[in-house]
């Protein structure tokens, strides 16, 4: 006699977390998939990736917090979904998390009916999220869910298995006809990745409570996206476009907050807006070709945090052209053209910069001019911070759904804590491609030139170790220097002892910094008097140079172009037969140090 099954009547917040811990697992296994179906709204290649961070800040407060309150559970995933909202379909799973949560946070238990009307508000909360919600996304799938669970309750259906999986064969009939439901999914002949990675999730949770044990703990998951992953596709990346934006930008607000003004004062900056969340906190999400203007319109309406901006322009790069390469990876420490960054296709991760109570995205939503600008009028000094490894652990696992390898090069560690980031990161990635860090020893155009080297060898076709390999003698053939702007910069950034400065100004000294070969960024040698500072600066740098042959050299300047024009024509009228020789603005690295006016160059040998 066949036994019988017994239905599943209730969930309560031990049942409820496991089965969001298998459906969680089950999206993260998908996750390299969704990267590479991930055609609307922006071809960018990160959909699985977003979805993975955010379901991975769900899970670890699921493991922090054993809770038996069905209500009292909901309210921790739909915390911690708002805190690792990442990208379109990573704020509105949030937001729909955010309706399960506001039905039920009352109910010690969860009933088949109650369930019933907490997906429908989750996905009333969705729908609600978006400015312009668009059908064959995962707001379709969503609502086909929600409408399912609602017929089978109408029809006397009370087993949450049963109930589970008809809405997941209704989700899945949904999730298919996405493909000719939007022209990029057509033409590229996918479904949508976030409503894919929707169905992952209502697959795990339900192939769990059908034959899993309740009992069972799923601590052990692994949640590394990949880990499980269907085999590469091809490509679909040139289905979509950007829609004209660059930045796929978000923050999170916190205050008294009026949702509605705070969608009127956002709506006109961009496209894909998404606010997450409730009236204390919300996520933003929004696609634009500024990021200040989002986090300074967010400012108005209450504190601004976890400051992003990725640039889907080199993502989209990478998932047309990054199959078989290594790709490489810098911070914005690192001061190169903008044309050579785009050419060599190398991509970065903003550093911090602090005015104050004030933070900024370096080169994104500061760019270097305002930077120097701010620095000459405040009287507070700016600091950096390096970016959360979160920051590149996310990067790596984009890229790695692209590319057979990454390089990521760091501005020195000594006195940063960004290549331990990066290095924390790359440990951590848990992709199918390796992911190698690298410590310049430099700063500013030094590091520049090393990840520039780098990248130059990835384009010839070498592999992620044998470039790693290269760089030992790249670092080493690498010297930079700067010629202040002031040394009062540098004594209130700590990099030169103020008794160093009464000694300055009485012997009229003009101090050079340098990056030595252990990494220490210190001082080098001065400049006595400050007529002709430029040329003696070249006439220094030239004695020190060695052959010019087989070397390339870059000035850069602190908001002072004028006087980085002189200097590269001094240092090539002294140095002749170099292999190659260019200007470019400097960053924070240095131009902390020294503020406006400052003067860097960089010398790396070609020949070793």
């Amino acid at each position: 006699m066949a036994t019988a099954v017994t239905a599943i009547a209730y969930l309560d917040g031990q049942r409820l977390a496991r089965g969001l811990l298998a459906g969680i697992a089950r999206v993260a296994a998908d996750a390299e998939h969704l990267n590479r179906i991930n055609v609307f709204p922006v071809p960018d290649g990160d959909t699985g990736t977003n979805l993975a961070v955010m379901l991975g800040a769900v899970r670890a407060a699921l493991l922090r917090q054993q809770e038996r309150h069905a209500g009292r559970l909901l309210e921790i995933v739909a915390d911690a979904a708002l805190d690792g909202a990442r990208g379109n379909s990573g704020a509105i799973l949030a937001q729909f998390f955010h309706g399960l949560c506001d039905a039920t946070q009352d109910r010690q238990l969860l009933t088949t009916p109650l369930f019933v009307t907490a997906v429908e508000r989750g996905a009333d909360y969705a729908r609600e999220a978006l400015s312009e919600p668009r059908e064959g996304t995962i707001l379709t799938v969503v609502r086909d869910f929600a409408t399912e669970l609602g017929e089978q309750i109408a029809s006397g259906g009370q087993d949450f298995a049963a109930l589970l999986e008809a809405g997941l064969a209704r989700a899945q009939r949904s999730l298919a006809a996405t493909t000719n439901q939007l022209e990029a999914l057509r033409k590229a002949g996918v479904v949508d990745a976030g409503a894919q990675g929707f169905v992952d999730l209502l697959q795990g949770i339900t192939d769990f409570v059908r034959h899993g044990s309740l009992r069972r703990r799923s601590e052990d998951v692994s949640l590394e996206p990949g880990a499980a992953g269907r085999a590469p596709e091809a490509s679909f990346f040139d289905a979509g476009d950007a829609g004209g934006h660059r930045w796929c930008t978000e923050c999170l607000v916190t205050g008294d907050l009026d949702r509605r003004r705070l969608r009127e004062a956002l709506a006109g900056l961009g496209s894909s807006l998404v606010i997450a969340g409730g009236t204390r906190r919300a996520r933003i999400h929004i696609h634009v070709d500024d990021p200040a203007e989002v986090f300074r319109a967010a400012a108005r309406f209450g504190e601004v945090s976890g400051r992003k901006a990725d640039d889907m322009q080199a993502q989209q790069e990478a998932a047309r052209s990054g199959a078989g390469t290594v790709a490489v990876v810098t911070d914005s420490a690192a001061d190169l053209p903008e044309e050579l960054l785009t050419s060599l296709d190398i991509h970065t991760v903003p550093v911090r910069i602090h005015f104050g109570g004030r933070s900024y995205l370096d080169k994104v939503s500061l760019d270097t001019s305002e930077f120097y600008r701010m620095m000459a009028e405040s009287e507070v000094h700016p600091t950096t911070s390096q970016p959360p490894p979160g920051d590149f652990r996310r990067l790596y696992q984009i890229l790695a759904s692209h590319h057979a390898g990454i390089v990521s090069i760091h501005v020195t560690g000594w006195g940063s804590g960004t290549f331990q980031a990066a290095q924390s990161a790359a440990d951590r990635a848990g992709t199918k491609a390796p992911v190698l860090a690298v410590d310049s020893r430099s700063a500013s155009i030094g590091q520049g030139l090393v990840a520039l080297r780098a990248a130059e060898l990835a384009a010839e076709g070498h592999s992620a170790d044998e470039i790693v390999l290269a760089l030992d003698r790249i670092v080493a053939g690498t010297r930079t220097w700067a010629l202040l702007g002031s040394i009062e910069h540098a004594v209130r950034g700590g990099r030169v002892p103020p008794s160093k400065r009464m000694l300055a100004r009485l012997l009229r000294l003009e101090p050079i910094l340098a990056t030595f070969p252990d990494g220490r960024i210190g001082t080098a040698g001065a400049l006595f008097g400050h007529h002709n500072r430029i040329n003696r600066f070249a006439r220094w740098i030239a004695r020190r140079a060695g052959p010019a042959q087989g070397q390339r050299l870059a000035v850069g300047h602190a908001d002072a172009p004028a006087a980085a024009g002189e200097l590269l024509a001094a240092l090539e009228d002294r140095m002749p037969g170099l292999e190659q020789a260019f200007v470019t603005e400097i960053g924070t690295a240095l131009g902390v140090h020294g503020g406006p006016g400052t003067l860097v160059v960089a010398l790396q040998r070609l020949d070793t």
